[in-house]
């Protein structure tokens, strides 16, 4: 199932300040951001990347932050932090059913994608539709049998959550190609 050239290349602009303090565009990182597939097929692009609120921006202290994590990827959350990420979901593909200790913003920007609960109950979503995740378990699903699902998300982490009288942590379920966050 081939990723390359089933949705189209992902350009982030990021901004920053000349010498003179008038605003520009970054060249310290490539404007294109990579998907990188994983072994169920669905590919990654870590957008951006903060840690601390609120963020530090003087002397580009942001853009550090996120080269490190260019450089030694971070599980789904950053502690103290917030990712950008891109998700591409290949034609007949779901994730393993998961929860993040995080505040998390999906949006559709391409195709349809289910999002099914642990609860059994499900929404199908379009382009422009959002999810707001507050550290449920949830899985996506893509049923199309020939186009892609894109999302845009954006996570933050939460404080310790308790349901059902229980603390819960984050529960990845072996999903393929991510680690746990830190």
């Amino acid at each position: 199932m081939a990723h390359v050239g089933a949705l189209p290349k992902i350009h982030r602009y990021i901004t920053a300040h000349n010498k003179e303090g008038k605003a520009i565009f970054s060249d310290k990182f490539d404007e294109e951001s990579k998907m990188k597939p994983n072994d169920d097929g669905i590919a990654f692009a870590l957008s951006y990347t903060t840690k601390g609120f609120p963020v530090g921006l003087d002397n580009d202290e942001d853009l550090q932050v996120y080269e490190h994590y260019l450089n030694e990827a971070p599980g789904l959350v950053v502690s103290g932090g917030t990712v950008l990420r891109h998700v591409d979901i290949p034609p007949n593909t779901a994730c393993a059913m998961h929860r993040t200790v995080s505040l998390d913003y999906g949006c559709v920007l391409e195709g349809e994608v289910e999002c099914l609960l642990d609860s059994g109950e499900k929404r199908v979503m379009k382009r422009g539709d959002v999810a707001i995740q507050r550290g449920t378990m949830h899985q996506w699903i893509n049923h199309s049998t020939k186009d892609w699902t894109r999302m845009l998300f954006v996570l933050q982490e939460s404080k310790p959550l308790k349901v059902a009288g229980e603390t819960v942590g984050e529960e990845l379920a072996g999903m393929a190609g991510v680690r746990p966050s830190d």
